[in-house]
């Protein structure tokens, strides 16, 4: 079996390492660890990576530990980020650790989960100042990227977010002293956090430990991966249903899904290098890779149940599908896509324009008038030809639902109200 570091470097997860060292260190079992902070009640696809990073670590035979940064929290990463982020209360951030530790625990049921709070929460100012602060050289702090950009930017930055790189510092020290952690994982935006440890570790302790960090997902044209036009693209099916995540993924450019089938599934090279030769044959189905991806993705953080039912709402809200829409399959379609409840009186003879607008399928009745015209806007499946059409009791699908679509992507369900 090939070292992890050849596995992470054939997949495109492998963006800086501390030393030429660690390879040969891998040969035998190591303990890692990888953080999140708490300030969200999901993860989402960007930390997937990290995820996907640790779960080869762990097949390779090594040991991860996730940390959840309770603590970091409370003062706020300023990496990659161009404005000072807003403090969360304490109640947010409890109720946020607990809900990332049930994700990762669905993921990798067998690493053990830490909270930074548990050793930095019980530090006083004036013993962290002296232990660890006293370690660091404020001129290497200040030449870190992410301080340089919030330095140059208009609000600059406090000394509650400078401090950050300490407190993730002294994290790396305490896990290598307490806990035998050798190796730190991260995004390539954490190098400066990640090696502030290291040299903590270094002048307190005497000993080297290392650190690796994968690429940030980013696409072809240059924008962030795992961002859909509604913001983040969450792992928590109740911020982002199973349904979402799929057409998000179908929605790939053939540009990017073979590095994305590399770098977020588990998926074998030698089939992923066969099905990028197809992508160039006459014969290829369009979105043949993309389906791929989204399944295999699909099934890795939602699993068989959730994807079922993405592709049971994909197939019976497909336009033009000539699978029968009946109220049992938009009843489930309702869990998966954007819908409203409106009463008979507000359906019955409303403009379909209006209703667009209501679904959040078009930003204005003019869009949604363009959008028909067009020939990209269906009702019931069914291609729509007059813009000026209002809704009939008739197109109550089940005398309940009525199902509308913008392009192939895009839908939304109106409800009559109970």
């Amino acid at each position: 079996m090939k070292n992890v570091i050849d596995c992470l470097r054939d997949r495109g997860l492998i963006d800086a390492v501390s030393s030429d060292e660690l390879q040969k260190r891998l040969d035998q079992p190591i303990k890692l660890y990888f953080g999140v902070d708490p300030t969200a009640e999901s993860m989402h696809l960007g930390n997937w990576v990290g995820i996907v990073v640790v779960s080869w670590f762990q097949r390779y035979g090594h040991f991860p530990l996730f940390l959840v940064g309770g603590a970091t929290a409370r003062i706020g990463d300023p990496s990659g980020k161009s404005t000072e982020r807003p403090l969360l209360s304490e109640e947010e951030i409890a109720k946020n650790v607990e809900a990332l530790r049930g994700q990762f625990e669905k993921v990798l049921g067998t690493a053990k989960i830490v909270d930074n709070y548990e050793w930095l929460g019980k530090l006083s100012l004036l013993d962290f100042l002296r232990d660890a602060g006293k370690h660091f050289r404020v001129g290497t702090m200040l030449s870190k990227e992410s301080v340089k950009a919030r330095l140059q930017s208009e609000d600059g930055i406090s000394f509650t977010e400078f401090s950050y790189q300490i407190l993730q510092g002294y994290d790396f020290y305490h896990l290598f002293k307490h806990q035998g952690v050798e190796l730190q994982l991260g995004g390539s935006d954490q190098w400066g956090n990640i090696t502030a440890g290291l040299e903590l570790i270094r002048k307190v302790e005497g000993k080297s430990a290392y650190c690796l960090t994968f690429p940030l997902l980013t696409r072809s044209d240059g924008k962030k991966f795992g961002k859909s036009e509604g913001g983040a693209v969450w792992l928590d099916e109740k911020k982002f249903s199973p349904y979402q995540f799929y057409q998000y993924l179908i929605g790939i450019p053939d540009a990017d899904v073979i590095k994305m089938l590399k770098m977020l599934t588990f998926m074998p090279l030698e089939e992923i290098a066969e099905l990028e030769k197809s992508m160039s044959s006459p014969s290829y189905s369009p979105n043949t890779a993309q389906k791929k991806l989204a399944e295999e993705l699909t099934r890795l953080i939602h699993g068989e149940e959730g994807l079922k039912r993405a592709l049971a709402a994909t197939q019976a809200a497909a336009p033009g599908a000539e699978t029968e829409l009946s109220i049992e399959v938009l009843r489930e379609v309702a869990k998966e896509i954007p819908h409203v409840s409106l009463s008979n009186d507000e359906i019955i003879g409303a403009k379909i324009v209006d209703l667009f607008v209501q679904l959040g399928l078009a930003s204005s009745k003019s869009e949604a008038y363009r959008l028909i015209q067009s020939g990209g806007a269906y009702l019931n499946n069914q291609k729509l030809e007059d813009p000026h059409r209002k809704a009939s009791a008739t197109d109550l699908i089940g005398g309940r639902y009525l199902l509308l679509a913008a392009g192939k992507k895009k839908k939304g369900l109106v409800e009559l109200k109970a």
